[in-house]
């Protein structure tokens, strides 16, 4: 039963279920005042979790200005999306959001005018698409990517920016339609913009996301090296972050992994590169004990960067800084035994093409528009 103050009396539900349930004596039938009072202290905590996701889907369709006018503020707004946040993190649930009428105006948060809104309702649609690939094509279909990529590619806010990006991530990841919209979106650009920028989490996030792409869409690697992203993440390979250190390097060595690029060499100043890894390995060979631990990945970057590119094993493998005791060895790609028998039938095309002419259009500046999939974002 319920204490006076209209709360679950848990302290006498407790005691009533250790009398029940010790072992110490024989079941009892329950009387109906028992049956009563336990069912009551259940339900008092129970929460119907579809009755309050339609409750917050009334409260998200509902105008700004009628939401204002009965003193809803935008940080009442931002903890009901915290707590639909918590309830979509069941992929049931997540799913259910679009047949309840959700999932629109949740998309139509990332358009509001307060940044703190943008950013958490990002957060709602990370969750909600996170391998899950039935709410992936759900948030497809209702055009959810171009106001992410509007978010990450020009928002005023940097904590929006970021969230948007994280909501693309889990957006595009093994889903093809996603990456080719991301890619007609100009994402690739917006991508190039943020690794410019001087926030560290922007720039990690953007070089896990390329590092990816590259990795799972190796077509897009000469797009890449088209938009001079290479030299970004060499000079990124620097930065005083370690995490945007390794992930600079991450991209870099997926790079340079692609022996086929039909644009040429993904990495084309390979000095600048020597340079860099010089500088690192350096700098990993002053660190001490602890601070080599720390720096276990970028080590062993470095080394097979260095490896890739120069067909040689780097100092820090003589100086056994590689691989410390007590560690397990990085795991290696296996050899291309088959890559010259079997290439790709458009790689083959490409190397066995004749160059443009002159006259040809190639020279001539003038290139067919992309095919967007609804319009791009704002710059």
């Amino acid at each position: 039963m319920a204490k006076d103050g209209g709360g679950p009396d848990w302290n006498g539900l407790l005691k009533w279920s250790l009398a029940h349930g010790d072992g110490t004596t024989k079941p009892r039938a329950l009387s109906e005042e028992d049956k009563k009072w336990f069912m009551e202290a259940m339900q008092a905590n129970t929460i119907n979790v579809v009755k309050r996701m339609k409750e917050i889907t009334r409260v998200m369709k509902t105008p700004d200005d009628v939401l204002q006018s009965q003193g809803v503020t935008p940080e009442n707004i931002e903890d009901m999306l915290d707590e639909l946040q918590e309830h979509v993190e069941s992929i049931d649930m997540a799913n259910d959001l679009h047949s309840i009428g959700g999932l629109d105006p949740l998309l139509g948060y990332l358009k509001n005018s307060h940044a703190g809104i943008r950013a958490k309702a990002a957060e709602v649609v990370s969750t909600i698409v996170q391998n899950n690939p039935k709410s992936q094509q759900l948030v497809m279909e209702s055009n959810g990517l171009e106001p992410l990529l509007t978010n990450f590619s020009s928002d005023a806010s940097t904590n929006s920016r970021t969230k948007a990006l994280g909501a693309i991530s889990s957006l595009i990841r093994h889903n093809q339609p996603g990456i080719a919209a991301f890619r007609l979106g100009n994402g690739y650009a917006a991508l190039k913009d943020a690794l410019g920028s001087d926030d560290a989490r922007l720039q990690r996030k953007s070089l896990h996301l390329l590092q990816y792409l590259l990795q799972d869409n190796k077509a897009d690697r000469s797009v890449a090296t088209e938009l001079g992203l290479p030299k970004l993440m060499m000079h990124l390979a620097l930065s005083d972050d370690p995490g945007v250190r390794e992930a600079a390097l991450g991209g870099l060595l997926e790079l340079a992994r692609d022996k086929k690029t039909v644009a040429g060499n993904a990495l084309p100043d390979q000095d600048k590169l020597k340079d860099i890894l010089k500088s690192r390995i350096e700098g990993i060979s002053m660190m001490d004990a602890d601070d080599l631990h720390a720096h276990r990945e970028e080590r062993q970057l470095v080394d097979s960067l260095w490896k890739e590119c120069y067909n040689e094993p780097s100092s820090l493998r003589e100086k056994g800084l590689v691989v410390l005791p007590g560690e397990d060895a990085p795991q290696q790609p296996p050899p291309d035994v088959v890559g010259d028998m079997f290439e790709p039938p458009l790689s083959a095309w490409a190397a066995s093409r004749p160059p443009p002419t002159q006259d040809s259009e190639s020279d001539s500046g003038k290139k067919d528009p992309p095919l967007l999939l609804g319009p791009g974002p704002s710059s």
